[in-house]
């Protein structure tokens, strides 16, 4: 048998913000600049996921380039001359900022409310605040809320707070369509594809299959979307309530990792606790197992922990 050949993997020369910079061939701009110790903020990417390009909070000036590049998707090129942070990106991001900020929720977007105040947008100077699209007639119905009224628009009234079922909420005033929870439910991890984007435009929102309650769509409950949700718009449903009623207190709370008793994986395990409870639990990124994701029985499955029929 012949010997086998593997591909070298070169590397290329960029300057990011006039330094010169030596990445490996196929990386992308993020990733170079990570590699810089430069942070380039983002809201659709992670590590785990297919860049999606939506969010355009991480574009960069590219010498020669007409418009800003997303740096999460653009791959490094020989000689490529990048500024991250010049007059041109900061008032793109801060204009992108501004307008996702005025139609959304951010009291659960630590992440985002940072970006506005890095760039000082000013989500107000718009007027009046932007009212999400909503699910339709036929959610609402379900949810049981009102039909619209003869004549109105889906985006012209809003998304109640979903809640139909017992283990995570769904609060769609608080969603800036940045679609990880679609890559998360679709081909980069769970493969069920219970949610999509549907509509067009304004009218543009995720939605489960023809706008079901998730108790009748493909959802497995995972909670692999909730993990990936930058904004609280999917939260497990005992945070909610937590918070609903004031006694969610995360400065408080603990961290600690174990691993999974369900089944022999051996996934590892987050569990968040406050006052000797478990809040909820979620799984670290870098675990090799995992990469963040569970099952219904690790994510949910710990309410026999505290429960009063326990000996």
């Amino acid at each position: 048998m012949g010997k086998v050949s593997l591909p070298v993997v070169g590397t290329v020369e960029i300057t990011i913000d006039g330094r010169a910079v030596r990445v490996r061939e196929g990386a992308t701009l993020r990733e170079a600049c990570a590699a810089a110790g430069i942070e380039i903020p983002t809201l659709c990417w992670a590590e785990t996921l297919t860049p999606v390009n939506v969010c355009r909070v991480c574009v960069v000036e590219l010498a020669g380039a007409r418009t800003l590049v997303p740096s999460c998707s653009r791959k490094v090129e020989a000689g490529m001359a990048v500024q991250t942070d010049s007059e041109r990106v900061r008032v793109s991001r801060r204009m992108v900022l501004e307008l996702l900020a005025s139609s959304v929720d951010t009291s659960t977007a630590p992440s985002l409310r940072a970006f506005v105040e890095r760039y000082g947008a000013d989500p107000d100077r718009f007027g009046p605040r932007a009212t999400p699209a909503a699910e339709g007639v036929r959610d609402a119905a379900h949810a049981g809320h009102h039909a619209e009224p003869d004549g109105a628009t889906a985006a012209t009234v809003g998304q109640p707070v979903k809640v139909d079922n017992d283990l995570y909420v769904r609060d769609y005033a608080k969603c800036i369509l940045c679609y990880k929870c679609v890559e998360a439910c679709g081909t980069d991890a769970q493969g069920t594809f219970a949610i999509s984007v549907a509509g067009r435009g304004f009218d543009a929102r995720i939605s489960t299959e023809h706008a079901v309650p998730i108790p009748e769509s493909a959802c497995v409950y995972c909670g692999n979307c909730i993990a990936v949700c930058p904004t609280g718009a999917l939260m497990a449903k005992t945070e909610h309530d937590m918070r609903a009623e004031g006694t969610w207190r995360e400065p408080e709370q603990k961290q600690t990792d174990t691993v999974c008793p369900y089944c022999g994986v051996g996934c590892v395990l987050r569990l968040h606790t406050q006052d000797d409870q478990i809040l909820k639990v979620t799984s670290p990124v870098e675990s090799s197992v995992t990469s963040g994701n569970l099952c219904i029985k690790g994510r949910f499955g710990f309410g026999h922990v505290a429960g009063k029929d326990r000996r």
